[in-house]
């Protein structure tokens, strides 16, 4: 588990939601700017501890929300303001449902190991997440294959997506 994916999109994310040099960011309660959908919590850690330190310096704020801490917490966090919020689906989603967290404001959208979120059954929670963003945000997905169910996230979801592939390591001759 390293950190070059999430820095591969994370700084291009940092950089665009920078606060202009000598200015505040505004945040709105509940509507963070910039959602990336993670499978685990353990990866929404990750994930949070890689860009929270690099975003504070340009003035953008990051949070994690997932399952298994306290949602009263993440609920004060939101309500206070952030920029981007990493998470997993059905926590998302609890914070949806209890209306404290809207995705109206959301500008990109990342979607991690989304292989393993279709492995894990979060498919309908990801379609009702990436339905409540904004149709024109940027939107990326991350996943090591292709299959039907991802396919139909990359259908339904990225406009002109580009497909970025490593090939297999040959076997020794």
């Amino acid at each position: 588990t390293g950190s070059g994916k999430t820095l591969a999109f994370g700084l291009a994310m940092l950089t665009r939601l920078a606060a202009p040099a000598g200015r505040t960011a505004l945040r709105a309660p509940k509507a963070p700017r910039a959602l990336i959908l993670v499978p685990t919590r353990e990866l929404a850690r990750q994930v949070t501890d890689v860009l929270r330190p690099l975003g504070n310096p340009v003035g953008v704020s990051v949070t994690a929300v997932y399952g298994g801490a306290p949602i009263g917490r993440q609920i004060d966090r939101l309500q206070r303001g952030v920029d981007i919020v990493v998470a997993t689906p059905g926590r998302l989603i609890d914070l949806m449902e209890r209306h404290a967290c809207t995705l109206g404001a959301i500008e990109i959208t990342v979607l991690d190991e989304a292989d393993h979120m279709a492995d894990l059954g979060f498919l309908p929670a990801v379609t009702q997440i990436l339905d409540a963003t904004p149709a024109g945000g940027q939107r990326m997905l991350f996943s090591a294959t292709l299959d039907r169910d991802v396919e139909r996230l990359v259908t339904r979801y990225l406009t002109s997506p580009a497909l970025h592939a490593v090939a297999p390591a040959s076997e020794p001759g």
